[in-house]
């Protein structure tokens, strides 16, 4: 079984009389790049902050790295790196200089990580430069190093690519695929974008108005957009023989209810159901389906909005 890296279980979070978060079960594996997808004031901030230890539940636990008592949890609070809204930035230094002082705050020895952080971000070569200076792009990148200065297991990043020019949101990306991939780094990063996440992300959790919708990987958000033939006959096993022999095609799948989606021939539907039809099978149902990233996550949303 994988190591899970946060577990949440029945996180609530309360302020007055309204709920921000409700009964939210989150599961992170060790080495996953976790897309958390809301819409603006779903709660995704407030969760992070719950984790991040900035704020506290109102009912409901926290396990990070396996552990869940309160002295636990701060000593693996440590073990993090997070940019939560703006990173705090000294604007009059170099970024040489706010990573000192961030580094004499959390108390880190020596000052190699400062110069190989830099590095890694791709500020080495600011030199003198003051932080006030610098594009957004550059100050995003310099929060990002400041998270990654006690070099951290786990990385929560909450909004990222806000305010970003598309350059900055495609450097920003590799550079986190790139820390999950070389230094196995697990990632938690919000947003309310489903497309920039499908670009980055291993997993995804949807949340909408404080309640987690759903769970799910990037294969299976994949399998639901996929377009495809969606088939019912009265026989399954016959149609998935027909398909194979008289349309000489393996590009489909014969789920549990019987239902095959077939994913060629989406521009001849015609002649599939006249294959099905000659062959002696009775069509129950004929249809293309599957949706755009944008389109699902609406779908979901306007679901639970209607019930």
């Amino acid at each position: 079984m994988s190591e899970y890296i946060l577990k949440t279980k029945e996180l609530s979070k309360k302020y007055k009389n309204d709920f921000a978060l409700k009964k939210i079960n989150v599961t992170i594996r060790k080495g996953e790049i976790y897309g958390f997808i809301g819409q603006n004031g779903a709660g995704k901030s407030t969760l992070l902050r719950l984790v991040t230890g900035l704020a506290f539940p109102s009912d409901g636990t926290i396990e990070l790295f396996g552990n869940d008592s309160p002295n636990q949890l701060t000593e693996a609070q440590k073990r993090m790196g997070a940019v939560i809204e703006n990173p705090a930035l000294f604007p009059n230094m170099s970024a040489y200089e706010n990573l000192e002082v961030h580094r004499l705050q959390k108390g880190i020895p020596g000052k190699d990580c400062i110069k190989n952080t830099l590095e890694l971000v791709g500020l080495r070569d600011t030199g003198k430069k003051k932080v006030k200076n610098f594009s957004l792009g550059m100050k995003q990148r310099l929060g990002l190093a400041i998270s990654l200065l006690s070099d951290p297991e786990f990385l929560i990043l909450d909004e990222p690519t806000n305010g970003l020019d598309p350059m900055g949101i495609v450097e920003l990306r590799e550079l986190i695929k790139k820390l999950n991939q070389e230094k196995g780094l697990t990632v938690l990063i919000s947003s309310h974008i489903l497309s920039e996440l499908h670009q980055l992300a291993t997993c995804y959790g949807i949340i909408h108005k404080g309640r987690l919708l759903e769970e799910l990987s990037a294969k299976e958000l994949d399998e639901k957009c996929r377009q495809h033939l969606r088939i019912k006959v009265d026989n399954p096993p016959m149609g998935a023989t027909v398909l194979e022999n008289n349309l000489s095609t393996t590009n489909f799948e014969v789920m549990a209810d019987g239902t095959i989606k077939l994913y060629n021939y989406l521009d001849d539907v015609r002649e599939v159901s006249r294959t099905l039809t000659n062959n002696g099978l009775i069509i129950e149902h004929l249809s293309q389906t599957g949706d755009s990233l944008e389109n699902y996550f609406s779908k979901l949303v306007g679901g639970v909005d209607h019930e």
